[in-house]
């Protein structure tokens, strides 16, 4: 086949001023309010003047029936480069991608990333009905509907066919939950071991409590420019280095057992110059253990099936040999919607920049941020990742 056109690389591109709005387990406010919450604080983070914010990039599925364009008018915003993406646990990383080639092109010079959504105690009942119409017919007849029972599919299946044990996914929800008792964002704020793990109630075999994400209300956010605006700002930053997205990848299988990054990974380290064995903070979406297990293999940094052995051979907690979702994640610290595809982000940003605080990863340069989101009755469609290096 004859390439016509060679895709531009990623130079030329930072991200900053990294934004939580902090979590609530529950909230009377809608996600506008959140999104109001985000954009209050990037404009105050980066001493910007709202005004010369020109790009803005939306993540929620609790906005509707309202979109990102509805948020301009809002908030009294005037963007000449608009985007919406409600892709959940991908959309971070698309995000990103879209706001990279923005400022690249000159269609604008400062994007806000955000993502926002709101949870009261009915609404995760409604986002489930009217998720997915494919993944409902397919699964409600079954007595079974929402993101436990396929998971509890997806995750025993992974465990016939490559011998994983709970005790394995235990590893992965205990580590991070020591990483978000030192996260002031964090929602969780007990330590876990892993016999709690062992014995906490099952929800949808294998799936247990500790498996599971806990909805909540927050948002996530950052900013994206180019670094001599960075440095202008005085704003510490990070460069983005490589970025891959994939959809509906190995469609083939019968049920999921590897993702878009396995596709794509040689191209995501050959765009970075970098190798796994190169990064030094790994973010892997979370909504549940086996999927953290398959960003592992699929993301190179152990071979497919060997994900087991990986978590029973490192220490994934920040200050462990394997520092991975360093924050908590969404396992320890929540899951606040479409945010959750967010989160990587921001806490990869503190890493590089010196901002995690408590948790932060002695002289963490690199890292590699991972999204997953969208989810059908046997897989998710989009999968996505980006690696980020210090400035300076």
């Amino acid at each position: 086949m004859t390439a016509y056109l060679k895709r531009k690389g990623y130079e030329g591109v930072a991200l900053t001023a990294p934004v939580t709005v902090p979590y609530e387990r529950y909230s009377i406010h809608g996600a506008h309010w959140y999104v109001g919450q985000a954009m209050r604080a990037l404009v105050q983070g980066s001493g910007l003047d709202k005004a010369q914010i020109d790009g803005l990039t939306v993540s929620s599925f609790s906005l509707a029936p309202d979109t990102a364009v509805g948020v301009t008018q809002h908030l009294g915003l005037s963007p000449r480069w608009l985007d919406h993406i409600p892709t959940g646990g991908a959309s971070g990383v698309m995000a990103l991608r879209r706001a990279a080639r923005a400022v690249q092109c000159g269609d604008a010079e400062v994007v806000a990333c955000v993502a926002a959504d709101t949870n009261h105690v009915d609404s995760f009942r409604h986002t489930l009905g009217a998720f997915s119409d494919f993944a409902r017919d397919a699964s409600y007849p079954y007595g079974a509907g929402g993101p436990n029972s396929m998971f509890a599919f997806i995750t025993a299946h992974y465990m016939r066919q490559y011998g994983a044990r709970r005790e394995d996914f235990g590893r992965i929800a205990v580590a991070q939950r020591a990483n978000a008792l030192a996260n002031p964002n964090a929602l969780f704020k007990t330590p876990l071991s892993l016999e709690q793990y062992m014995a906490a109630r099952p929800v949808a075999a294998p799936i247990h409590l500790f498996d599971c994400v806990m909805p909540c209300a927050g948002a996530e956010a950052f900013l994206v420019m180019a670094p001599e605006r960075a440095r202008d700002l005085g704003l510490p930053h990070v460069l983005l280095r490589g970025a891959i997205e994939r959809h509906n990848a190995f469609s083939a299988d019968p049920v999921m057992v590897r993702g878009g990054w396995a596709m794509d990974r040689e191209d995501l380290y050959a765009q970075a110059g970098m190798r796994p064995a190169d990064i030094d903070v790994l973010q892997t979406y979370d909504d549940y253990p086996v999927i953290v297990m398959m960003q592992f293999e699929d993301l190179g940094f152990c071979a497919k099936g060997e994900g087991p052995d990986f978590v029973r051979a490192h220490d994934l907690r920040f200050s462990g040999d394997f520092p991975q979702n360093t924050g908590g994640a969404q396992l320890s610290s929540g899951q606040a919607g479409a945010a959750g595809g967010f989160i990587g982000m921001t806490e990869t940003i503190r890493q590089l920049t010196g901002q995690a605080g408590a948790r932060a990863v002695p002289g963490a340069r690199r890292g590699l941020v991972a999204g997953f989101g969208m989810v059908t009755y046997d897989r998710c469609l989009c999968t996505g990742a980006v690696i980020l290096e210090a400035s300076a």
